[in-house]
């Protein structure tokens, strides 16, 4: 057995630890009294949303801070999306005509943050939901930091083929950036999409979605965009706080999701971070290569060695995937399975963002040509 290969291989699954190394959450203020709050809008862009909006708008209620108005923006909805959020008493307007250039979701955002009048603004796909009290750690985190807070939803998985979105979240949460070892002194490279706060004065003098109205992964975009005005970052973790199921439809609708968007924002990750991420993932695949070949040999040591480096692979990503979703002990122990279904999707995102330049969410074909 090469030693010195071995050493190379563990150095390299260490990173695992560095780019991973604390998820912040967001903490309540238990000094602030309820009536201290400023104005909060929730603004909930919703296309075809009828069996997720319930769940987002009664957690919304479920706790001690409640907001001031909560407005859906039915966007071009084909089922009863628009008859579910007025039956719970929200205020919905409907998508106007898409203008030329113009994207879905943040056309539905700026119409919603046009109309809203509080004075903190809070984004959330419909498909996301608030644990009790969740709100008001939002809100207190968002309060005590100012700027723009971007909390990653924890994932909630319920049926086996949603366990293949493991690597996704983990390496996601990673290429962020705020979470490393170094903690502070690397900056998010921008938004967690799902769950965006911000006061609407930053908003309107940023120019908000308008800025990325092209753009098929918009939360990264407006966060490179918010950052060039100076207002700082802050990126939390959603477990407590808020979750989601992603994907609920199926496995197409899964590996369309993950396509969607993953390879432009791997291009927007910070070169040191990437190829740390790449080393790591090269790192899980030599375990599995290493363990095969050991078991197929005849080596005792071999065997120790790399069934050793498999099972300890398998423990770190158990380690980072309860911190990002309920991701069972099955999936960390099986990481090959869904380790080569993230790459062959990773590639075909790759291929549909790159090169045949079109991606399709939601029975919608988003063309990519004419934009940066």
């Amino acid at each position: 057995m090469n030693v010195a290969y071995f050493i190379v291989h563990a150095v390299f699954w260490s990173f695992g630890f560095l780019f991973l190394f604390r998820i912040r959450r967001c903490a309540r203020n238990r000094n602030r009294a309820v009536e201290s709050y400023p104005r909060v809008s929730v603004i909930i862009p919703a296309r075809n949303e009828e069996n997720s909006l319930p769940v987002l708008l009664a957690s919304l209620q479920n706790g001690d801070c409640v907001p001031d108005e909560v407005i859906v923006v039915a966007d071009q909805c084909e089922d009863r999306t628009r008859e579910v959020a007025e039956g719970e008493g929200v205020t919905v307007i409907d998508s106007e005509p898409r203008p030329a250039g113009w994207i879905g979701k943040p056309w539905a955002c700026y119409q919603g943050a046009r109309v809203a009048k509080g004075d903190i603004l809070l984004f959330l796909d419909a498909d996301t939901y608030v644990e009790k009290d969740g709100l008001r750690d939002i809100v207190d985190t968002y309060l005590e930091r100012d700027g723009i807070l971007s909390v990653q939803p924890y994932h909630k998985t319920r049926r086996l083929y949603e366990q293949l979105s493991m690597f996704f979240n983990i390496i996601m949460m990673a290429a962020m950036g705020p979470f490393t070892v170094l903690v502070d002194r690397i900056k998010p490279i921008g938004l967690f999409g799902p769950c965006v706060v911000m006061r609407k004065a930053y908003y309107l003098q940023s120019g908000g979605h308008i800025s990325v109205k092209g753009e098929v992964v918009e939360d990264l975009a407006l966060g490179e965009t918010l950052k060039k005005r100076n207002l700082p970052i802050h990126c939390c973790g959603g477990q407590g706080t808020i979750s989601f199921r992603m994907y609920p439809n199926g496995i197409r609708e899964l590996v369309d999701g993950w396509s969607k968007g993953f390879a432009s924002g791997a291009k927007r990750t910070r070169i040191p971070l990437l190829v740390a991420t790449v080393l790591w993932i090269g790192s899980g695949i030599s375990a599995t290569v290493g363990a095969i070949g050991a078991v197929s040999g005849v080596s005792n040591t071999a065997i120790i060695w790399w069934i050793s480096a498999y099972l300890a692979f398998a423990v770190q990503v158990k380690w980072m995937a309860l911190r990002v979703g309920t991701f069972k002990f099955y999936t960390a122990l099986l990481f090959p399975v869904s380790l080569v279904f993230f790459i062959i999707v990773f590639f075909r995102s790759i291929f549909l963002v790159a090169i045949r330049r079109i991606v399709v969410w939601k029975g919608v074909a988003v063309s990519l040509k004419d934009r940066a």
